[in-house]
């Protein structure tokens, strides 16, 4: 009896699992057998203006390339110009005083081994037309457009 049941089950996923696969198929734009074009490879945006963000709480996105940049356990090539020391001879804008604090609160010196490798939060962008719109608003215009009422 076990044996039967078990077999039906071993049935019933693998004509399961062949439609999936035949779904999957499809959302491709082409048949399983034919390996579709390739898209192109866009250009990052190297405008070094700052976007707005798109949801709260995002990490700002890095406006310009970051190609030769190191960023290991020697050497982090984003701080020579977005630490609190270099910012005013590189006009870059300072990382939030929140990297330079531990676990417990307390402010360090140097930036927090936590948010020492950028790339974990903050990503290029490329220079592609959006999808879809966003249609996110800051709290601070929403605030904004309900005190001018």
């Amino acid at each position: 009896m076990k044996k039967t049941s078990a077999a039906s089950l071993l049935f019933v996923l693998l004509i399961s699992a062949g439609a999936f696969s035949q779904n999957i198929a499809t959302t491709r734009n082409a048949a399983i057998d034919i390996e579709p074009e390739v898209p192109k490879i866009s250009r990052v945006d190297n405008s070094d203006i700052r976007r707005k963000r798109a949801y709260p709480m995002q990490p700002p996105t890095i406006p310009h390339k970051i190609d030769s940049y190191q960023v290991d356990l020697n050497a982090n090539k984003c701080m020579s110009c977005h630490s609190r020391r270099q910012t005013p001879d590189s006009q870059a804008p300072m990382v939030s005083v929140t990297h330079y604090m531990d676990r417990d609160g307390n402010f360090l010196a140097d930036i927090s081994a936590r948010r020492y490798f950028c790339n974990q939060c903050h990503v290029v962008q490329h220079d592609i037309k959006p999808k879809l719109e966003n249609q996110f608003v800051d709290i601070d215009e929403l605030l904004r457009a309900g005190s001018q009422r």
